[in-house]
């Protein structure tokens, strides 16, 4: 398997490409999307994407951890964490199964 990265700028060639959108209107366009996604994380809202997944911010309490080198306790202070959940459609595409 290789290992290849997405990126914003090949997302908006694909549009461009697809769509029929100049590059930089490709390009916008992309970043408005991005842009709407993490202004409704940051609200803490979910997004849920039909046929790809949901996102969603936890939080999480502190806690105590440990070192796994020395074993030293510590406390972890609490944080929100993003986490995603992929829809069945995606998963059953990934595992190459045809989903219709």
């Amino acid at each position: 398997m290789t290992e290849q990265t997405l990126t914003r700028a090949d997302l908006a060639e694909a549009v461009c490409n697809k769509i029929g959108l100049s590059r930089q209107e490709s390009a916008d366009l992309i970043e408005q999307v991005l842009e709407e996604i993490c202004e409704a994380l940051i609200e803490e809202e979910s997004v849920k994407i039909s046929s790809f997944g949901s996102l969603t911010v936890r939080a999480k309490a502190e806690r105590v951890g440990r070192n796994p080198k020395t074993g030293v306790e510590a406390a972890i202070s609490p944080r929100k964490v993003l986490s995603f959940k992929a829809s069945q459609l995606l998963k059953d595409k990934i595992n190459g199964a045809d989903a219709g």
